[in-house]
């Protein structure tokens, strides 16, 4: 027997970068990233654009040409963007992937081309699948519009659609070519919007770094009043962490069973399931790092004062931390309409043993492979209380 062990590596480098006004003619951050070759076409770049973006920005491709005209002509743009829906509905649609396929095809969109999309996380978790397909990966530059896609679901190396009822069932490690973080798009998001980013800061900040938790606490009322300069110094803190742990953790492709940043994510997954998608992402990853907060309590790991931080913050951030879903079928963890359901679809996305992530006190996660579902029962029912109680 005759066995030739194959074995390199390679190295992974893209910007995550911060700007305002992405496509004022004086802004050279985006035609910096177009990689242009003496003698050769230059560069073509494929607009995917977010639906429900656009309507706070109509103007938005009229403006992309005029960049492209106004900042050298360093690439070749194409003519007609592709609009999908915004939210989890183009990740629960199939269609919206080969609309973008197909326009990859039409525009002859090669490995040297560059697909940007630019609208929020779900959109851009759709394009990122496409472009990961498509000719085995054609560089991809996301412009990510909400505070919950530049804080978190886009400065990595993931991207997914839902397919069976199970989030993110298909999907890709794509790393992207660049990350263009532009704040001005910020403006115009609805409250629901701004808020649900706000669930990924104190997620990491559980887990990574207690002081951070500590700045969020001291500035939940500027959250809440929209303070843009809170908000940038959250986002840019946030994506740091995020960042940090995708280079050092040795797992950035998730090989193994470890994912210490979907702490909150096995409960926040199913009611987004449940609720038939209606709570956004970032509401349903409140009431899911809540859930495991208070079950952490209860298993007797997470000192009392700790949770009572934890469940004071999301309230003063203006978070909701219960839904009747969570109870539905609580008693009957096999069903599939049951919350608990999705431990075990957590499992198999991991690909083997349940890996939990708990908290011992706030800014120290720790991972568990056993649960006791009694106790998340009664952590349901802590939530409960907990939001009748005066704010």
């Amino acid at each position: 027997m005759k066995t030739i062990r194959q074995n390199f590596a390679v190295s992974f480098n893209y910007d995550v970068a911060f700007t305002e006004g992405l496509f004022n003619p004086s802004n050279k951050l985006f035609s910096s990233q177009i990689q242009v070759t003496d003698n050769k076409p230059l560069p073509k770049v494929l607009c995917v654009l977010d639906e429900g973006m656009l309507q706070y920005h109509p103007d938005l491709f009229d403006r992309i040409r005029r960049y492209r005209d106004e900042s050298g002509s360093r690439f070749q743009l194409i003519g007609k963007p592709v609009i999908v829906p915004g939210g989890e509905a183009s990740k629960n649609d199939p269609s919206a992937v080969q609309l973008i396929l197909d326009a990859i095809e039409e525009a002859d969109i090669d490995r040297h081309s560059y697909l940007t999309a630019i609208g929020g996380g779900a959109v851009i978790d759709v394009a990122g699948y496409a472009a990961g397909i498509a000719h085995r990966g054609v560089r991809l530059i996301r412009v990510p519009t909400t505070v919950l896609a530049q804080n978190d679901a886009s400065v990595g190396v993931k991207n997914g659609v839902n397919v069976y009822g199970k989030k993110n069932f298909l999907g890709t490690f794509t790393t992207p070519h660049a990350v263009l973080n532009d704040f001005e798009f910020l403006h115009t998001l609805d409250m629901r919007d701004w808020r649900a980013g706000i669930s990924e800061a104190i997620k990491v900040a559980l887990i990574k770094d207690a002081v951070f938790f500590s700045e969020l606490e001291s500035n939940a009322r500027l959250y809440q009043q929209r303070d843009m300069e809170a908000m940038k110094s959250l986002i840019h803190r946030c994506a740091e962490l995020h960042l940090e742990h995708i280079r050092t953790s040795g797992d950035p492709f998730e090989m193994g069973s470890s994912r210490p940043l979907d702490f909150g994510h096995w409960a926040a997954h199913k009611l987004e399931q449940l609720t038939g998608y209606s709570l956004r992402h970032g509401e349903a990853v409140a009431i899911g790092i809540a859930v495991d907060s208070v079950y952490s309590h209860l298993a007797g790991m997470l000192p009392e004062e700790d949770l009572e931080r934890i469940l004071e913050l999301f309230k003063r951030c203006g978070f909701d931390l219960y839904v009747p879903e969570l109870e539905h079928k609580l008693d009957q963890p096999r069903q599939k309409e049951s919350i608990l359901h999705g431990l075990e679809e957590f499992r198999e996305h991991l690909g083997g043993e349940l890996t939990i992530m708990l908290l011992e006190k706030i800014g120290k996660g720790v991972n568990v492979h056993e649960i006791d579902t009694k106790l998340y029962r009664e952590a349901v029912g802590v939530l409960k209380s907990f939001e009748k109680e005066p704010a």
